[in-house]
């Protein structure tokens, strides 16, 4: 496929969508699989989303007042259309936190040799996976052979690989820096060239989730499968861990942010993406469910795809993750409590109060079609079953009068 072939395919206005799939092959798909409650309404809201199945809404520009009427968004995480405006809000809660220092960029990902385990512990599995990876980096920051400091980082959970196949990992945006005991800023001694050592990354890691599953295990906690039933036995179980840890345990770190507006891109464009774009996918038709994706194990080139429409929905719906499920942690410095009193210590140490730059906000709403300055503003919502449950025009009008008075 040629250059301009490939970026036709992902820049162009896509002639598909998820919504289109699950609408054609959605009800099939169910009559003929065992889902969770939770897959089940994924695939309703999908399949409705921007429909009237969930009311509508009408939008006013801020600056031009142009008024703009739409049917209400499904709002569900796992859609691939209702994700910006979460996502702007998101990034600029982050930008109030940004430091004028260094920022890697560290992935830890689980080995497929859990896959069949993760399908029936997928609660179970990510937490361990967040929960052993920002230990391992708490545990390299605090250690003075390699920073001697309390280091500040955000962590965000994929399950997908290009080919929709499972491929759990967590993305961690990482401070070159921390604070040490005393309360100074210190910089990591190889800031240049790595944070971290990756090998030893790798070991500690491994280390720390195998000790948490076995720990799972001995509780009674894990969910078995069939095909994983013989695991009931403790030397079946354990042969199963040896073959684990001899599996490829991979952790990778990429060289440093070019300051912080490239970290801002970054975390814009990874924090609440879904397993597959609208703009990816090239065909929908019974023979079958054509997408594009990169392979990363040829350089990255683009290529095409094909499933049948009911592999298409399972492997998506791999994906789905628990209810009330939180995909994006933050540690350190940066966890909630905390952040922005030891964000504002740390700006006082580096006598450096904030890039306004970076520091402005995103809109959070949608750029106004007609003007192109101003922002879509909600006026009032409908929801799906005829009520009003917002009008901004009336409590304007309440403002208005109060103030008369």
């Amino acid at each position: 496929m040629s250059a301009p072939e490939q970026t036709s395919i992902l820049s162009n206005r896509p002639k598909y969508e998820l919504s289109d799939i699950f609408r054609e092959y959605g009800r099939s798909f169910e009559a003929g699989n065992s889902l969770a409650k939770r897959q089940h309404q994924v695939l309703f809201d999908i399949q409705h989303c921007r429909t009237q199945t969930f009311g509508y809404h009408a939008d006013v520009c801020d600056t031009c007042n142009h008024v703009d009427t739409a049917y209400n968004s499904c709002r569900n995480r796992h859609c691939n259309k209702c994700q910006g405006i979460n996502r702007r809000k998101w990034v600029n809660e982050r930008l109030k936190h940004l430091l004028p220092v260094s920022y890697h960029h560290a992935v830890f990902t689980l080995p497929h040799y859990l896959f069949p385990l993760i399908r029936f512990n997928q609660r179970i599995i990510y937490t361990l996976l967040f929960d052993s990876a920002a230990e391992t980096l708490m545990n390299f920051g605090k250690d003075p052979k390699w920073l001697g400091a309390e280091i500040g980082f955000f962590g965000i959970l994929h399950t997908w690989s290009q080919t929709l196949w499972q491929h759990p990992h967590v993305h961690f945006i990482v401070t070159a820096g921390g604070l040490t005991n005393d309360g100074q800023w210190i910089e990591p001694k190889y800031n240049s060239r790595f944070l971290f050592p990756v090998r030893a990354l790798s070991k500690v890691f491994r280390g720390k989730f195998v000790q948490g599953l076995k720990a799972t295990y001995d509780q009674g906690d894990l969910i078995l499968p069939d095909g994983l039933k013989s695991l009931k036995h403790r030397e079946n179980f354990e042969r199963w861990i040896d073959g684990l840890v001899n599996r490829n345990w991979v952790v990778f770190n990429k060289a440093p942010f070019a300051g912080p507006e490239k970290v801002v891109k970054y975390i814009g464009r990874y924090t609440h993406r879904v397993a597959i774009s609208n703009h990816r996918i090239l065909a929908v038709e019974d023979k079958g469910i054509r997408f594009a994706y990169k392979d990363y194990k040829d350089r990255a080139k683009i290529k095409e795809m094909t499933l049948q429409p009911d592999e298409f929905i399972k492997r998506f719906l791999w994906h789905v993750l628990p209810r009330r499920f939180h995909k994006i942690r933050h540690y350190g410095f940066l966890s909630n409590g905390q952040c922005n009193k030891k964000v504002a210590q740390i700006r006082r140490l580096l006598k450096a109060p904030g890039n306004k730059k970076t520091e402005k906000n995103l809109p959070e709403g949608v750029e106004c079609p007609v003007c192109g300055e101003g922002v879509l503003v909600p006026s009032f919502i409908i929801n799906r079953f005829g009520l009003v449950v917002m009008n901004r025009l009336r409590i304007e009008r309440r403002k208005s009068a109060v103030f008369v008075t």
